[in-house]
């Protein structure tokens, strides 16, 4: 993010203290998200619950919430944990195998992030 990005962001934050930013999807993250849902998906295939992982899910980001946004992983903001709460959900609803489910994620991440299109496998 540029600097005078960061800067106007401070100084809306400022003066719109209630007003929600969403952060910029960098690559990494959606990598590092569609790994996230290919592991559910993964667990799925173990015997786990939808409500168990989405149990484990919860408290990891309410633990995460406790720290300040860019000391997190991907969840920075609502958008992020509704995203990757969304594909949770069809991990365990609309079964696919994992790697179906990361490149679903990874497209749909990378989409979001305006960093489509890319090489999923030598980009991401």
């Amino acid at each position: 993010m540029h600097a005078n990005s960061s800067l106007c962001r401070f100084l809306l934050a400022l003066f719109f203290p209630l007003c929600a930013f969403a952060h910029d999807l960098s690559k990494q993250e959606c990598a590092e998200g569609a790994d996230y849902i290919r592991n559910a998906a993964l667990s799925r295939d173990a015997g786990m619950s939808e409500s168990e992982f989405i149990s484990v899910f919860d408290q990891d980001l309410a633990r995460l919430q406790l720290l300040p946004p860019s000391l997190r992983w991907f969840v920075q903001d609502e958008d992020d944990a509704l995203m990757l709460r969304n594909a949770l959900t069809e991990v365990f609803q609309q079964p696919l195998s994992p790697a179906r489910h990361w490149k679903k994620f990874a497209v749909d991440c990378l989409v979001k992030a305006n960093q489509w299109p890319v090489d999923l496998n030598n980009q991401i």
